[in-house]
């Protein structure tokens, strides 16, 4: 009797888990179709983003040259960044629909005493900056506390400098 009660909860457990699933992918493909659209300078720049917040689409109104491009160039960069927000804030309204449906699941803990949960292992984002790189105060390079850079996609060539020759560090260059 305990055992066809547990394999019918877990039946009913993994149509849930089923559906869950189903909603993130319907979630997913209405979210890859959404863009985001705005104005600055009053009205005279349009930019419109996709679901990734990139920019897709850039319209100047007739009246553009009323501006300086130090305006223009701002005025872009308030767009932007105003349609981004707008992409950003809708994800999290998804998200959080597809949160709320997801929390009648049981957690993992339920079964696993003493097993944390996978979402409460997940770091939080840190906060992106929107200031231009040269305006980035105390900006370091990630993990590196003296802000030295380090690549690690770099492919060796396989030869070193001889020590005769010319070598990029001549005057000759």
């Amino acid at each position: 009797m305990v055992d066809d009660l547990t394999r019918a909860h877990f039946a009913d457990l993994m149509e849930d888990l089923k559906a869950s699933v189903e909603a993130v992918a319907r979630a997913q493909r209405e979210h890859a179709q959404l863009t985001a659209t705005a104005t600055a300078a009053g009205k005279r720049v349009t930019v419109v983003v996709n679901a990734n917040g990139d920019v897709i689409q850039t319209r100047f109104s007739s009246d553009i040259e009323e501006l300086t491009y130090p305006e223009i160039a701002a005025a872009m960069t308030k767009a932007a960044q105003d349609a981004a927000a707008q992409m950003r804030r809708r994800t999290r309204e998804m998200i959080a629909g597809l949160k709320k449906d997801q929390a009648r699941l049981p957690k993992l803990s339920e079964f696993l005493p003493g097993i944390p949960d996978l979402a409460d292992l997940v770091p939080a984002a840190p906060e992106v900056s929107l200031a231009p790189p040269g305006a980035r105060e105390g900006a370091q390079v990630a993990g590196k506390a003296d802000g030295a850079m380090e690549f690690t996609d770099v492919v060796g060539l396989g030869r070193k400098h001889s020590g005769s020759g010319p070598n990029v560090a001549d005057g000759g260059w």
